[in-house]
């Protein structure tokens, strides 16, 4: 087992991730794998749209190393125009009744509570959406099921945010970040959620510049005094592309070297789509820590 970070002591006990299924011990970090049932995704368009082929990818990542699947039927790339309720479903609801039976945790990526709900009546484990519950009636809804959460920051929305990223400097991006997981935490909390349901995502290339998502890896650390694990997607950014020149389908080691520095900073899930080069990662990096 890999040493722990040192942790602030109001962490040191929560390591332990709830989900409607499971409770994922967080000593060790785990490996989110993507499964994008959509025509428009930023780093693999229409490549997985058919449920057959979602599900045989997701049996993959699972074979590469991936701890969790999470599914999505909506791309949130900047640009990205909204689709109903219906079409979500019709994308992702074949897939999840699938992969529900393999007996892993199973995130759905997704905003709509409608959505959410018809997902946890199918036993999904944990909802991951980009507006942290923020939907007219989510938090009391999703309060009455046993299922994880993981609370992201947005700047905007998708069609809008890079259009409109936040204002200031990076110190105050920063501020503004982790000011909203703090008041989004407080709200489940006022709400009755286990604490242990709970994770937060900085949500790296919402709404921010390339500046400001680098200084948010670079003071990532300064997260955990929210007291709430996170969960960092660093996985074919932008920003990687901005710094390097890469194409989305190059930026593998870009992406494998913000991986590190996301775990050396406290991350405990890793939401990535090369699962097998993102394990290895892991791997090595626990090595050292054991060592």
């Amino acid at each position: 087992m890999s040493k722990l970070l040192d942790l602030p002591e109001h962490l040191l006990h929560h390591l332990e991730w709830e989900t409607t299924r499971f409770k994922l011990d967080l000593r060790n970090p785990l490996i989110m794998g993507i499964v994008n049932v959509t025509p428009d995704s930023f780093s693999d368009p229409g490549e997985f749209l058919q449920a057959r082929v979602a599900i045989d990818h997701a049996a993959q990542l699972l074979k590469d190393g991936a701890h969790i699947l999470d599914i999505g039927g909506e791309s949130s790339r900047p640009g990205a125009t909204p689709i109903s309720a219906a079409d979500e479903w019709e994308r992702v609801g074949e897939v999840l009744r699938e992969v529900i039976k393999w007996d892993v945790p199973i995130s759905l990526d997704s905003y709509r509570l409608e959505t959410q709900l018809r997902a946890l009546d199918l036993g999904v484990d944990i909802i991951n959406d980009i507006w942290a519950l923020q939907r007219e009636g989510a938090i009391k809804r999703l309060q009455t099921y046993k299922c994880g959460v993981c609370l992201m920051h947005m700047q905007g929305e998708p069609s809008t945010m890079q259009r409109t990223p936040l204002q200031g400097t990076n110190k105050e991006a920063f501020a503004s970040v982790k000011n909203f997981l703090s008041i989004r935490i407080k709200a489940l909390e006022d709400a009755a959620f286990s604490a242990r349901r709970i994770v937060v995502d900085p949500g790296i290339g919402f709404g921010k510049t390339v500046d400001q998502n680098l200084y948010l890896l670079k003071n990532q650390a300064e997260l955990l005094e929210l007291g709430y694990p996170l969960l960092i997607g660093w996985s074919r950014k932008s920003t990687l592309g901005q710094v390097t020149g890469c194409a989305v389908g190059e930026r593998l080691a870009p992406s494998l070297a913000a991986l590190v520095m996301a775990l050396e900073r406290g991350a405990k899930i890793l939401r990535v789509h090369d699962v097998r080069e993102s394990y290895q990662a892991l791997e090595i990096w626990q090595a050292v820590q054991c060592s």
